[in-house]
């Protein structure tokens, strides 16, 4: 599992209250509705987390490719003042105007690469917030699967030893303020991340236009055109 942020944003620790199944076994099923419906929600919690951490991960990947263009965009420029030093030596004027433009070109399109990698880093660490959100929720939901599980056997007046009814409905309103708090947390990063979007998309629009044609760069936030979005930038 990736470890996300700091001190001040440790990965959450597991539940202090377990309830056994084996003390609500023998209960028929048509009185377990709570408890299924629970157990099914702990259950999309956990493939919500596992998404959550493949998106993170193929962000790293996306970073870094943004990041060895952004280094591609630097060396063009580099080329292009050479080929305008050159140019200007030739004394052609028609090279030279080439020459000028080609500079302005690569210079806009080094911009734009800047500007791709402070957006796919932001939006990174927007993921790394979100999966942290999708962590606490897993447990938030496997909170109220042991709460469900252990209501049923109060009911039912069940008493193992040493079991403590009172505690659970605590814990799960600890662990559903913990995901709240993480919730707001990611949707703030969120907000960042479209910010810096749009700061590259403007920027790079420019660039295209200097360049005379579109770019082609995978942009992980985009509306889509038709069917659900990936859980890390719909689902906020």
């Amino acid at each position: 599992m990736v470890a996300c942020g700091g001190s001040s944003d440790s990965p959450p620790g597991p539940l202090a209250r377990h309830f056994d199944d084996m003390y609500i076994a023998a209960i028929p099923i048509d009185q377990k509705q709570s408890v299924v419906q629970s157990q099914q929600d702990y259950s999309v919690a956990k493939m919500e987390q596992a998404k959550a951490e493949a998106d993170y991960n193929d962000a790293t990947t996306q970073l870094q490719i943004a990041r060895n263009d952004a280094q591609a965009a630097h060396l063009n420029v580099s080329s292009a003042v050479s080929s305008k030093k050159s140019a200007d030596a030739s004394g052609d004027q028609n090279r030279i105007n080439d020459a000028i433009k080609n500079l302005h070109t690569a210079e806009d399109m080094a911009k734009a690469a800047d500007a791709r990698v402070r957006y796919i880093d932001t939006y990174r660490n927007f993921l790394h917030r979100y999966l942290r959100y999708t962590q606490e929720n897993t447990y938030y939901r496997e909170a109220q699967f042991e709460g469900a599980k252990a209501q049923l056997a109060k009911q039912n007046n069940i008493q193992p030893k040493g079991v403590s009814y009172d505690a659970f409905p605590g814990q799960t309103e600890e662990r559903q303020h913990r995901t709240q708090a993480a919730k707001e947390r990611a949707e703030h990063d969120k907000q960042a991340t479209l910010g810096k979007r749009d700061e590259w998309l403007k920027i790079q629009h420019q660039a295209d236009i200097e360049a005379g044609k579109p770019s082609n760069f995978p942009d992980p936030m985009a509306p889509k055109v038709a069917g659900p979005e990936p859980a890390a930038a719909s689902s906020m």
